[in-house]
């Protein structure tokens, strides 16, 4: 039988969907069998009237966690036909629905996340008492949810106190109590009752955060049915104030906070004007966007100087009055929706702030996994690295990618960073992209404007000057980011270095290879790709750097390779891969492999290795028991390690390309300081990721 909890809210409003994605994002670090299941949905028809509005939630988790159910296993009923067999007194067939849905799902599940019903139109004790039984029904462990916004110590703490007595007069299990939405001044307080009252559960107060609940400027341009006139690509902005400018521009100026929404009628252009200079301006917050009422549009000039103007905020037409669109605004249904990156990672990382998640896990008893599945995988690397950060120097600070992974790692205190460029030019990106980064967080270093430039310049001349190189050469290298980030690993003033997101893997491998250069007693540096492969990590070499390997070298790239997994946490079983397995064939390529493979056992005896064997065999148990029955490692393999590029590199993209896994590298292996490739089609967690490896790198060279 699965592990399961219930998520049971005092009232409607309470953040469901923070504490389900913190919920499953934590249990798919222990197993990736997990389900997600809503006993009673809305029934909410479509607008043609056929079919019914998905539920927010369902989609919500499912989508952005790739859960492997369907829409139709991931909820009991929905609500009118809850609401038809209670007008039939059938509310025990309807119950029985419920757990054979939920049953099916906990056939194939390992944990089972259950998402109390909405309110259903017969009143919240109604939906209250329905939830008890449908969580006493399935067995569930009960985690209550309550709201404190806008309210009292008290009266936030009495609805949570009436849910704890009720469901203990009814024999339910309660594992845990959480508080959300909490004043930032009253969570102390919510602290300390909880845990007074209720001393055998989990408890956690969690402080209201406006941008959980902020729209972005493209869910009020659906709701509203906006017409966006400029500032298409910047939809994904929050707005986390609303500002009416019907006052003179010199009294409106003074009202605007950060990603404000500024409405006004479309006819003022002093407003829209001044509200653009205010928006580029350094001395003003950055705008989220202005909203235009009335269905009037800036007239021609204002509308030419818009254009003309460099990354103008969202700007949105309404016909509306201006009282009717800021009374529409302020009644919006705002909710989380898959795409919704920024407020899903506030959210997950909220939940772990401020949730005891050892206690909670305890309470549920959730069973360890043996093989860390990717998310714990990660999870753990990010808690070694911030248990030491490192300082890595991240060049490409005109890319927003970079600038975004900046914003998550200062905000959660992973490691220091170094971005190199221009402090103005990056400081109009974050206003640009509205990227919640702090400058004063970090260090800004313009190469051209550095007082180390010359004497980087000089090293770098002393290093190269056998190439025939000057003082002069010496002095352009320095001037580009890759090679001056790589002079401040060298120099020790920065722990690691990732680039790449906007330079080929070649201007970001010459430098480190040209200045760091491979560990004293290390014959070549290598490369591994880190793959997520569904519920478990393996680690493949060398799909990036060495052509084609002789033994010597494929045996090295294979010491090295059991040693960065090691690091990492995983058990080095490393198989060196070829076209047969055993002694099943000659042949020049598979006779350098099993070269290599002696070559490596007689360097490194208690390395658990085998080779040479095929992919098959090194990772499935039952192909394993066919082809090589005696050996101890097939079938369970951790470390791949291909014969060649050719082989590694499309093996690795066409697993990527065919199965989803995500692929981190390439992980640069025997340099003596850190420095790591990024693909110019990474994504903000492929630098997040990659910036925590290259610290763990730097951590083990310590």
């Amino acid at each position: 039988m699965g592990n399961s909890l219930y998520i049971s809210t005092t009232e409607a409003g309470s953040g469901k969907a923070l504490v389900a994605l913190g919920m499953i994002n934590f249990i798919l670090r222990r197993t990736p069998k997990v389900s997600f299941f809503r006993p009673v949905i809305q029934t909410e028809a479509v607008s043609d009237g056929h079919g019914f509005q998905p539920d927010e939630d369902i989609e919500l988790i499912l989508q952005h966690f790739g859960l492997q159910q369907t829409y139709e296993e991931s909820f009991g009923l929905r609500s009118h036909q809850v609401n038809d067999l209670l007008g039939q007194h059938q509310i025990n067939q309807a119950i029985a629905i419920i757990i054979d849905k939920f049953k099916a799902l906990e056939q194939r599940s390992d944990f089972i996340l259950c998402e109390g019903s909405d309110y259903l139109g017969k009143g919240a004790a109604f939906e209250f008492n329905l939830n008890q039984e449908i969580a006493k029904s399935l067995g569930c462990p009960i985690l209550i949810l309550g709201n404190a916004d806008n309210r009292t110590v008290v009266d936030a703490i009495r609805p949570i106190q009436i849910a704890v007595d009720t469901y203990r007069n009814h024999h339910c299990p309660i594992a845990g109590i959480i508080l959300n939405k909490a004043a930032p001044d009253h969570v102390e307080a919510l602290e300390i009752a909880l845990k007074s009252n209720h001393t055998g559960y989990v408890s956690a107060v969690i402080p209201y955060e406006p941008r959980l609940i902020s729209p972005r400027i493209q869910d009020i341009v659906q709701q509203l049915q906006a017409e966006v006139l400029y500032g298409q690509n910047l939809l994904g902005r929050l707005a986390v104030h609303f500002l009416v400018a019907a006052m003179q521009m010199q009294h409106a100026l003074t009202w605007l906070k950060k990603d404000s929404l500024v409405i006004t009628p479309g006819d003022r252009g002093d407003v829209i004007v001044g509200m653009l200079q205010a928006h580029q301006s350094s001395n003003y917050p950055n705008l989220a966007g202005i909203l235009l009422s009335t269905g009037l549009k800036p007239e021609p000039a204002i509308a030419k100087l818009i254009e003309g103007s460099p990354q103008p905020p969202p700007i949105l037409s309404v016909p509306t009055d201006t009282y009717t669109t800021a009374s529409q605004i302020k009644e919006m249904h705002i909710t989380l929706k898959p795409d919704d990156s920024e407020r899903i990672r506030l959210s997950i990382h909220a939940f772990e702030q401020y949730v005891d998640l050892a206690r909670l896990e305890a309470q549920i008893s959730l069973e360890q996994r043996q093989e860390l599945t990717p998310r714990m995988f990660t999870y753990n690397l990010v808690q070694q690295t911030k248990a030491n950060p490192q300082h890595i120097v991240l060049p490409e600070s005109s890319d927003p990618r970079i600038l975004r992974a900046a914003a998550v790692l200062r905000s959660q205190k992973i490691v220091h960073l170094t971005l190199l460029g221009k402090r103005d030019q990056i400081e109009q990106r974050i206003k640009q992209y509205a990227i919640p980064l702090d400058l004063d967080d970090l260090t800004i270093i313009n190469p051209a404007e550095s007082p180390h430039l010359e004497d980087y310049a000089r090293t770098f001349y002393h290093l190269r000057k056998h190439k025939g190189g000057t003082l002069d050469i010496a002095h352009d290298y320095m001037l580009d980011a890759a090679y001056y980030g790589t002079m401040m690993v060298y120099q020790g003033d920065a722990d690691g270095m990732v680039s790449g997101a906007a330079h080929t893997t070649q201007h970001t491998i010459r430098p480190p290879l040209q200045l760091i250069k491979a560990k004293p007693g290390v014959a070549l540096v290598s490369s591994v790709f880190l793959m997520y492969l569904g519920d478990h990590v393996r680690v493949y070499g060398d799909c990036a750097v060495n052509t084609n390997p002789d033994a010597a070298e494929l045996a090295e790239i294979a010491i090295a390779s059991a040693d960065t997994a090691q690091s990492f946490g995983i058990e080095p079983r490393v198989a060196l891969l070829s076209y047969s397995s055993g002694d099943s064939a000659t042949g020049e390529d598979v006779e350098k492999v099993r070269q290599a493979a002696h070559l490596a056992r007689k360097r490194r005896p208690t390395l658990l290795l085998e080779g040479p064997i095929q992919y098959d065999a090194a990772v499935d148990p039952e192909v394993a028991a066919h082809k090589l029955p005696q050996s101890t490692i097939a079938g369970r393999a951790t470390v791949l390690i291909f014969p060649d590029l050719n082989t590694g590199n499309n093996t690795y993209k066409a697993v990527q390309r065919e199965t989803g896994a995500i692929a981190i590298g390439p992980i640069l292996q025997g340099l003596k300081k850190p420095v790591n490739d990024l693909s110019r089609g990474c994504s903000v967690d492929d630098i997040v990721n990659t910036v925590v490896i290259t610290a763990i790198q730097a951590q083990t060279n310590l």
